[in-house]
């Protein structure tokens, strides 16, 4: 929650939100309409989904492949929070591309992904099922949003020694 927050402080216009793989916990959810924000949440899960709707029946959850969909509305805020990572690295700039156009200019978005210094993928089942990652990398991640004109607002490996990081950026204006 805190790299959250720190997100929040970059955000000039407390608008609409979108969280992207907003699971059943709605943890940013609730983080989001409590910092003035009207959040939604997209998730593919439509478990996750009936758990999130009957927990907050007032925000509208949307049942999408964040690969596939189209997102038509303009955002303020956008978090994807170990979601991205699981998508097909094929897929990862296609998605971020149009994460950063659904912005609004001077529009924030923070997602977590792999730290890794090189472009890659794997799976691994060290939390149980078998799951797969992807990575742009460091620098992949970096030179995307500064190519799609956005601010990189503050990185950090949150917890380190695990590859486990987060970036914050803001759409130009």
């Amino acid at each position: 929650m805190h790299s959250t927050k720190k997100a929040i402080s970059f955000v000039s216009e407390r608008g609409r939100a979108l969280d992207v793989g907003c699971g059943c916990t709605c943890r940013f959810i609730e983080l989001l309409a409590g910092e003035g924000f009207t959040p939604s949440g997209l998730d593919i899960s439509p478990k996750m989904l009936s758990i999130a709707r009957e927990k907050l029946p007032g925000v509208q959850f949307f049942q999408e492949d964040i690969c596939e969909c189209d997102l038509t509305e303009k955002y303020d805020f956008i978090t994807a929070w170990d979601s991205i990572w699981h998508i097909p690295l094929s897929q990862q700039k296609p998605v971020l591309c149009k994460i950063v156009a659904s912005l609004n200019p001077g529009g924030v978005f923070i997602f977590s992904f792999g730290g890794t210094d090189e472009e890659g993928c794997h799976r691994d089942d060290f939390m149980g099922p078998e799951v797969y990652y992807s990575s742009l990398g460091l620098n992949g991640f970096l030179t995307l949003f500064m190519e799609l004109g956005c601010i990189i607002r503050h990185l950090e490996f949150d917890q380190y020694p695990q590859l486990h990081s987060y970036l914050i950026v803001e759409k130009g204006k």
